[in-house]
């Protein structure tokens, strides 16, 4: 299978459920069996209780394949990232740099991710975010690869304006730079405010993005994220699955 479209979910969408077997079974319910899993399901810094939260997962047939979107400011406690991860057998966690921090973070997180086999992909988030287009991210990632690479928001990348925030570009720009995805859509208002919508409804390129990332050979974790209905993702979520799916053949 493309590994593209080998996808889960960003469990940032179950945000208001904080119960880790509920959000496993509507994991399973959208459709998918993988998850991101982020901080607000999970004290990356409480070894014992992230071993339940994994073995949660493991009973109900659900891989966690990342952890994050991580913050990494060169503190030597930011290990037990790294430490979670391999718990769960993860291979990846999405993260973001500070201005302040990244020239000591960057090398630190180099070491980690050397001990433990992680990659580490840097999370795009929108044009107020360090990071958040694409001069920055070459910058970092000249700077950290070939361990720390690219986590691209599909979203978030747009939201910077279509002549640098064009994920179909982006794609083949960074290719073999690129260790995540998360699939996400905005609509545009006038002002330039966004809102969330079905992935490939939106201002996404779904199609050409996704073949652009088999034509530069990715290979790595991707999960869909839709932020709106947070007190009822599911019905959306479904929809998101279905769009994914349609690209299959």
């Amino acid at each position: 299978m493309s590994a593209a479209l080998n996808y889960g979910v960003q469990s940032y969408c179950f945000r208001n459920f904080k119960d880790n077997a509920e959000v496993a079974r509507k994991v399973k319910e959208i459709g998918v069996d993988r998850i991101e899993v982020c901080a607000v399901h999970a004290d990356f810094n409480d070894p014992e209780g992230w071993k339940k939260i994994v073995g949660i997962y493991r009973d109900a047939g659900v891989t966690i394949t990342s952890i994050g979107v991580q913050t990494f400011t060169g503190q030597e406690s930011e290990r037990a990232f790294f430490e979670c991860a391999a718990l769960a057998g993860a291979r990846h966690i999405s993260c973001h740099f500070q201005l302040e921090t990244y020239l000591k973070a960057i090398p630190q997180v180099r070491g980690w991710c050397r001990e433990f086999g992680i990659q580490v992909g840097i999370h795009c988030h929108g044009g107020y975010h360090f990071g958040g287009q694409p001069g920055v991210l070459k910058h970092l990632i000249g700077l950290g690869g070939p361990e720390i690479g690219l986590c691209i928001d599909t979203a978030w990348a747009m939201q910077i304006g279509p002549h640098q925030g064009n994920p179909v570009r982006w794609a083949k720009d960074f290719a073999g730079q690129i260790y995540g995805v998360h699939y996400k859509d905005f609509v545009f208002e006038k002002n330039g405010m966004w809102r969330d919508t079905v992935v490939g409804q939106g201002t996404l390129d779904l199609k050409g993005f996704v073949a652009e990332l088999d034509k530069g050979g990715f290979a790595g974790m991707a999960v869909i994220e839709y932020e709106a209905d947070p007190e009822n993702p599911v019905p959306a979520l479904v929809e998101c699955v279905k769009a994914m799916r349609a690209l299959v053949g």
